[in-house]
């Protein structure tokens, strides 16, 4: 048996690997400690310390190490750093979605005084705003949650009292009710440039001056649907942080590179900067729960096949009313994109884990001109956006069925908004092998040069879940052609590939 000192130099990764073993194989400390007793009980852990070696306070002695191998049927060696495998130190997130999950580890490397030091340093040679990286990790929390957040929910319940629709003057009384007073100003969208040239134009549609009072708009007497949300978003942050804290101008239009707000924030992650960011998102979360809220919502879209025309129903904007369906859905395995151009990506959601085809932190030279939210951009809207696609996610082919609208934001610059889902989860509960199902729809569309017409057998399958999902954009998508689309042109999977030599072979198309 190697010595302890041996031992120390090598087991850098043995705390995640123990860690993630236990939680596999379902096991709690007490359960993994219970059985290091059966086997050797001069020799186990106690379950205090097997939390110190999991979160790599402690390294087991080689005697302890081989009583916790025999545990888990495992030689020793694999859990010493000579073996560090992927998949025994990265956490398995399950369903969860957003981008796959790191291991931090070692996890010395990985302490929080070491990540304080090294994240301005990376956002600073980046290029990355402070104001940013919070936002990114907003999204990360808000998709790990798969974004449940009852606490959030009740309290706009209890101010709208679940009342759906809620009319603009109810709004106005309930703004009134919690103590905010109402401006009108008049104010003209401004023509902004981006980093790429291109011209577009922003709004500001409100903003908050202490004590209490909102500074609206007057063109959004035009847009009620605007006007409600401007309203729900001031009444959340009244509600949710008693009007501290409300630095926040809201805005129609694209943030753009070239904006003065964003030149002039710091690379240095700030405190600050992630306080008003989470301020802002939990404000908005807010304002959609309030103008929909979750039970009488899913009801209206169960009783309609989650159409989004339903938003015209309640007088809430096309964007709320797509949001609050990856939130009140009982299945969820959503994504949502709003897209102002390929590349340009204001808002995000990805319940589901679809990797992004691009962000807003860089530009990508081979974008994949396949997904239906980017070709309606350029495209004219004729019928329905509904599409099937198949896209490989981790060398595995999955299948997406998405709805896309194509809309004028309060600044009159046009962008299209997309809610889609994954649909192998839906395919494997009923008993279906999604891999096998998502891998012949594959084959089928590579041979048909990247989309073709839906094979009958798999078309049944796929009919069967939209109407066990009550979704009918799922059925109309069925009905078209399934695309293939990649995360970048580089793995086009299609024949022949639309990116070759370093160039999009169809550039006109985006």
């Amino acid at each position: 048996m190697r010595n302890d000192q041996s031992l120390m130099r090598k087991s850098h990764f043995l705390g995640t690997k123990i860690r993630n073993l236990r939680k596999r194989n379902n096991l709690t400390m007490e359960d993994l400690s219970a059985r290091c007793i059966r086997v050797d009980a001069s020799s186990a852990p106690s379950v205090s310390y097997l939390s110190m070696i999991e979160r790599g306070k402690r390294v087991p002695s080689a005697e302890m190490l081989a009583v916790i191998a025999t545990v888990f049927q495992k030689d020793v060696d694999w859990f010493l750093d000579d073996v560090p495998e992927e998949s025994a130190i990265t956490p398995d997130k399950g369903r969860r979605g957003g981008i796959s999950g790191m291991a931090l580890e070692p996890s010395f490397l990985f302490s929080n005084d070491i990540l304080q030091i090294a994240i301005p340093e990376m956002l600073s040679q980046t290029g990355i705003s402070g104001r940013q990286f919070a936002h990114l990790l907003i999204r990360a929390h808000q998709e790990h949650h798969q974004n449940h957040f009852p606490d959030l929910e009740r309290a706009a319940e209890e101010v709208g009292l679940k009342r759906m629709p809620l009319s603009l003057d109810e709004m106005l009384d309930i703004a009134k009710g919690v103590g905010l007073k109402i401006k009108w100003i008049d104010s003209t969208p401004q023509e902004v440039i981006d980093e790429r040239g291109v011209s577009s134009h922003q709004l500001v549609t409100s903003f908050f001056e202490p004590p209490s009072t909102i500074y609206i708009n007057k063109m959004l007497k035009n847009r009620p649907s605007r006007l409600k949300y401007d309203l729900a978003a001031h009444i959340g942050h009244c509600v949710l942080h008693n009007k501290d804290g409300l630095k926040s101008v809201m805005i129609s239009g694209r943030k753009l590179q070239m904006d003065e707000e964003v030149t002039m924030q710091s690379n240095t992650l700030n405190a600050q900067d992630i306080l008003h960011a989470w301020r802002d998102f939990e404000s908005s979360f807010f304002a959609g729960a309030l103008l929909c809220p979750k039970v009488p919502y899913r009801q209206l879209l169960d009783r309609h096949g989650y159409e989004i025309e339903v938003h015209k129903q309640l007088q809430v904007s096309a964007s709320v009313a797509m949001r609050r369906m990856t939130v009140v859905s009982p299945y969820p395995h959503w994504h949502y994109f709003d897209a102002y151009a390929p590349g340009k990506l204001k808002a995000v959601y990805r319940g589901n884990g679809i990797p992004l085809p691009w962000g807003n932190m860089r530009l990508v030279e081979d974008p994949c001109q396949h997904w239906a939210v980017f070709r309606m951009i350029s495209e004219p809207s004729v019928g329905t956006s509904a599409q099937i696609s198949i896209l490989n996610v981790g060398n595995e082919p999955r299948i997406y069925c998405c709805e896309s609208i194509k809309v004028e934001d309060s600044a009159g610059n046009p962008h299209v908004l997309c809610a889609g889902i994954d649909l192998n989860p839906a395919i494997e509960a009923q008993g279906k092998d999604a891999l096998s199902i998502a891998h012949d729809l594959k084959a089928a569309c590579v041979t048909g040069g990247g989309s073709v017409a839906i094979p009958k057998h798999i078309k049944s399958d796929l009919v069967s879940i939209a109407k066990i999902l009550n979704i009918n954009w799922i059925e109309r998508g069925i009905k078209n052609d399934a695309r293939l689309i990649c995360s970048r042109g580089a793995v086009c999977p299609r024949q022949p590939s639309c990116y070759q030599a370093g160039k999009s072979q169809c550039d006109g198309a985006e």
